[in-house]
This record gives C-alpha cells, structure tokens and sequence, in this order.
C-alpha cells in the first residue's frame, strides 16, 4: 500500500511539473568498468541539507537498483550542483485603445502579466573518475519548484528526477 501512495505521488507530482533532462558523456568511456560509486565528501550542491539528503538517497535507491554498489574505494565519484532561477510569467492580458478618422488611425497595446513568477530549480550531476579521465558523464536537470511544498512531495520530486536523469545511463552507444 505504502509503494502504491508513493507511486501515485509520483505520478502526480511527474504529470504536474515536466522535468527536462540534457545528458552529456565522454564518447570514449567504456562504462562496462564502472562498478562502484561513492559521493564526493565536499559536496556544495547549492540545496538545502534535507534536500541533498532526498537527492542523494533517491540517486543511491536508483543506481543500487541499477547494480551498482556504493563503496569507500569507488571506481567514480558523484558531484551535485544546483541553482533556482525564476521565469517570467508567460500569462499575459492584453489591453489595447485606439482611434482613428478618416483614414489616420493610431492604437497603444499593453500586455499585463498574470500571477508570479515560476521558480524553477537546476540540478547537475556529474560522474568523476579522478584515477583517469575525471568528469566523464553528466545530467542536468530543470523542473519547477515549489519551496513551500511538504516533504513527501519534495522526495517524490526528487526521484522523479533522478529517474528521468539515470534512464539513459550508460550511454546508448557504450552498453
């Protein structure tokens, strides 16, 4: 019951807020040799501290369920980074006046914005392996944010993302 409230969260906070992804890898990477993982220990990830705790346990769920494992002596290490950023409001009402004689006319148009401005938030993951080529795969996310939201929706949020981030890792062309 309780995988089924949090399925159907996830759900609803997914098919609220689209979350876009962009990945970018190192083509000559033979991911086959990455096996174990860690997180770097300095991590400034620009996130509030309960907020890197549900993004990191949400990248450890989903990358245990990959197969991978996390360990002291990792053959990569995780960074994250993230930053708000809001959007003007793209609800506008147009108000126009105008006027005109015999043929001579002239007219003034205004668009006034509709609510608030969306707060969206930017979350970068990267994949490190400091013994050879450091940075080699990453995923940057943008999705809406809300930082009033209860914290059952902000963990559900957060492995909605991680999800959509990790569905193409390894690379296409390097499985």
């Amino acid at each position: 019951m309780k995988h089924l409230k949090i399925l159907l969260l996830l759900l609803c906070v997914a098919s609220c807020a689209p979350i876009y992804v962009n990945h970018d890898y190192e083509k000559s990477v033979d991911f086959s040799e990455y096996k174990t993982y860690n997180f770097f220990t300095d991590i400034h990830s620009g996130l509030s501290a309960l907020d890197e705790k549900r993004l990191i346990a949400a990248l450890d769920a989903k990358l245990t369920a990959m197969g991978f494992q996390k360990t002291e002596n990792a053959s990569f290490l995780i960074d994250i980074k993230s930053d708000e950023f809001q959007e003007n409001s793209r609800n506008t009402v147009g108000v126009g006046l105008g006027g005109g004689n015999r043929g001579i006319g002239g007219g003034i148009s205004i668009g006034i914005p509709i609510g608030q401005a969306n707060v969206n938030k930017r979350i970068v993951v990267e994949f490190v392996d400091d013994s050879k080529m450091g940075l080699f795969w990453q995923a940057t996310s943008e999705s809406g944010f809300k930082p009033n939201e209860k914290p059952e929706k902000r963990e559900a949020k957060f492995v909605a993302i991680v999800d959509k981030m990790l569905e193409n890792f390894p690379s296409e062309t390097n499985k």
